[in-house]
Formats: structure tokens, C-alpha cells, sequence
């Protein structure tokens, strides 16, 4: 199985060899070893242009790990939620597996992809993924409205910003992940599913 992994297309276009990369971006591929224990399509795609990969990785590192209001989880709703609505086969894949890890609930994350309005989410989750959707769908229609109410779900300022940064960037990369037809690693699809 794992020659046959090793030997599928990744994305449509050339995936380098790792061995010829940056020392940097072979750390990071050793460092997705340690853990979760496979590099990410994402990372070997992207790698074809190594300062994009580095640039992307930093930005998605700053918004989906550094201290937030939002919870790691409720990061990844959004994730799966945006990526849902871009129809983002790789996306829903990977942070579909990262939010079953992060809630520790299959029956959340399944729910999410599918469907987040059938979910069992809090109210103020419920509108921290309506607004999500909405800078999705139509982003140049959000309205102070929409702000004054998250606000009084509890959210900051911050927080505010981090819901539109994690929204955004998931439908950067899902557009990306898209064009290039960038297929999901296998082991996502069991990660945290139990036994």
C-alpha cells in the first residue's frame, strides 16, 4: 500500500523531489513525520514553489495555532465548514480529520462537512460559521450588522478578526487545492475515527 501511495498523483502538476528542496522545507517534511506521520499532499504541492510554501505555512501556522479566542476546534469548523461550501475535496478531507482529532467527536465533524446547520453547535458557534459562510459566499455583503451581532455571542474584536482570517484562508487554499486537483493523503480519511 505504500508503494502504491508513493506513486500516486499528488497534484496536476510536477511534484518535486523531496531530496532536492531547501534544507528547510525537508525539516519540515521530517517534522510532519514525527508528526502525524506522513507529509501532507499540501506540503510536497506547494514545494514547487518553495517561498510560497514557506509563506503559506507561516500564515496558516499564525491563524489555525497561535493563541486565539476561537478554540483550535472551532478553527477547524470553520475550516471544514468554508471548505465545504467550495466543495474542497482535499480540505474536507484533511481538517475534516483535524477536527475529529480537535473535538474528539466524529458525529461533530461528519456533521460540519455535510451539513454545519444540522449540527449540534452552541449558539455562538452557530453564528461564528454563519459569518464564515457569508464572507464565503458573498463576502461584500457583511455589514456592521453581522459584527454587532457576533459581539453579542461573546466575541472580540480579536476574535472577530481570527473568525475572518481563518475564513479566508481557507478559500484561498481551497482554491488552490482545487485548480490543482491536489488529492488527500489516505490517512486522513481514518485519523480519529476510532477503533
Amino acid at each position: 500500500m505504500a508503494d502504491q501511495q508513493s506513486t500516486a498523483r499528488i497534484s496536476r502538476l510536477a511534484v518535486p523531489d523531496e531530496q532536492t528542496l531547501p534544507e528547510d522545507l525537508r525539516e519540515l517534511f521530517e517534522q510532519s513525520r514525527a508528526k502525524p506521520g506522513f507529509v501532507p499532499h499540501v506540503y510536497q504541492a506547494y514545494s514547487l514553489r518553495p517561498q510560497q510554501l514557506r509563506g503559506f505555512n507561516a500564515l496558516y501556522n499564525a491563524i489555525m495555532l497561535d493563541d486565539s479566542g476561537l478554540s483550535k476546534a472551532e478553527r477547524e469548523m470553520i475550516a471544514v465548514a468554508v471548505s465545504a461550501q467550495n466543495h474542497c475535496f482535499y480540505c474536507l478531507t484533511s481538517h475534516g480529520a483535524a477536527l475529529r482529532v480537535r473535538s474528539k467527536d466524529v458525529v461533530l465533524a461528519d456533521t460540519v462537512a455535510a451539513n454545519y446547520r444540522a449540527a449540534a453547535l452552541s449558539p455562538r458557534q452557530r453564528a461564528m460559521l454563519d459569518f464564515a459562510v457569508k464572507i464565503t459566499r458573498a463576502s461584500d455583503t457583511c455589514s456592521e450588522e453581522d459584527i454587532i451581532g457576533l459581539r453579542e455571542h461573546g466575541f472580540s474584536d480579536e476574535d472577530i478578526m481570527d473568525i475572518i482570517h481563518t475564513a479566508a484562508i481557507f478559500n484561498y487554499s481551497n482554491r488552490v487545492a482545487s485548480a490543482l486537483g491536489l488529492r488527500p493523503n489516505r490517512e486522513f480519511h481514518s485519523m480519529a475515527r476510532g477503533e
